[in-house]
């Protein structure tokens, strides 16, 4: 998609917006005077580019008078951020948004400088996305969201409260519906619901690089190939389908997807498509060895970065922590549905009352922060993906499992 420009002009007589955004103080006069034109470049989310642009208006009405602004918008998926980024960080994104287990190696490569009032956005933020943009102790980033996770959205017309604690259960009632059940079993973020709370392990070394998996074992209660038969089981049925988020978004708004594992993003979109019917719980149980396991969930929290590398570092920082402010964290949850990381944003009844936010906070108990190295995401994204199509080569499922954690602990 080609990158948009967003041309901010100061304008005289411009009143504060001092609802709810502090003024910060500006760079110095030498850095920035006011015949100077800043130039900014923003990635983030696709689906955020008119929440950003109003933000970018209102940072440029905040600041009127004191630089000329002209900020670049680009889409830029936060979880390929950090490879994207240290490829070129002189030619990078001044401000951008990422996933949180990306901020360790971002501080490391020198991307991320640490915050200059780490002690104001500490007290602003929950405790737990504060620790998601620390290394070590020391804040690198500006919390975002809290809400980097998953659950269930259904379809009340067609589940009850009792038929969504069973995804095999569900899978059967879209299958005499004939419409979908869908989960993204090509992404390994998903695939973790299945495996996370059977006992078998995956998480990083003491290295911080590399890791550790047992999702092969062959020993006891629950089994590696336990769980890849019941995965089998589930999406030999005509009521499941593997799809992408876009996928799961598109079908839920022409009918032919019923029920969904996704996250809070696509709130707004569900809730306008099946509207009153617009169901969303934790996860459901599945069968697996002949007991009803819970699935689990990775978490974490979105957060927002100012390149260490911009040629504007202090107005990329006021920008950065502009986009994360009460205002636009309140105002992110109004148009997006993501829950916010400022205490005061998630702490208003319009985000406690929040299905998709009280669903998160169910899955919350089944949940683990995400933290695993880069060579996880591929073998079992590969690994699920022949689940996903009946196991079509017909190979030993115990060999595959084998292969993917081979591939998942390589060093």
């Amino acid at each position: 998609m080609k990158p948009k420009s967003f041309f901010l002009l100061p304008a005289i007589g411009i009143l504060f917006l001092a609802s709810g955004c502090r003024r910060q103080e500006p760079p110095a006069a030498l850095e920035t005077p006011a015949d100077r034109t800043v130039e900014l470049t923003v990635w983030g989310a696709q689906e955020d580019e008119a929440l950003l642009q109003e933000i970018f208006s209102s940072f440029q009405s905040h600041y009127a008078g004191e630089a000329v602004f002209h900020i670049t918008y680009a889409p830029q998926s936060e979880s390929s951020c950090k490879d994207i980024l240290l490829g070129d960080l002189e030619g990078g994104a001044d401000v951008f948004a990422f996933a949180d287990d990306q901020v360790a190696a971002l501080a490391a490569a020198g991307a991320l400088d640490p915050i200059e009032n780490p002690d104001e956005i500490r007290t602003a933020n929950l405790p737990v996305a504060v620790s998601a943009a620390s290394v070590d102790g020391t804040l690198y980033a500006y919390p975002l969201t809290a809400d980097n996770g998953y659950f269930l959205y259904y379809n009340k017309a067609y589940f009850s409260q009792n038929d969504v604690q069973s995804l095999n259960r569900m899978v059967k009632v879209a299958e005499e519906a004939e419409k979908l059940v869908a989960m993204d079993w090509s992404s390994a973020w998903y695939v973790y619901a299945f495996f996370g709370n059977t006992g078998l392990q995956v998480g990083l070394n003491d290295d911080g690089l590399t890791n550790y998996c047992t999702w092969n074992s062959a020993d006891g209660p629950i089994r590696g190939v336990d769980v890849a038969q019941a995965m089998m089981d589930i999406s030999k049925s005509s009521g499941f389908a593997s799809l992408t988020d876009g996928e799961f978004l598109a079908g839920v708004q022409d009918g032919s997807v019923i029920a969904g594992v996704s996250g809070v993003w696509n709130a707004v979109a569900v809730e306008e498509a099946w509207g009153a019917n617009m169901g969303a719980a934790k996860l459901p149980a599945f069968t697996c060895a002949g007991q009803e396991v819970q699935m689990a969930s990775f978490s974490g929290c979105k957060l927002i970065g100012a390149n260490a590398y911009s040629r504007h570092p202090r107005w990329a920082a006021l920008l950065a922590e502009w986009i994360t402010s009460q205002d636009n964290q309140a105002l992110r949850f109004e148009l997006r549905g993501q829950g916010p990381s400022n205490i005061n944003a998630a702490s208003s009844p319009q985000v406690q009352g929040s299905p998709a936010i009280a669903a998160l906070l169910a899955q919350s108990e089944f949940s683990q922060l995400q933290r695993v190295g880069g060579k996880f995401w591929d073998p079992v994204s590969e690994f699920a993906g022949n689940m996903a199509l009946g196991n079509p080569s017909g190979a030993s499922l115990q060999a595959q499992l084998d292969h993917m954690v081979e591939g998942v602990t390589a060093r």
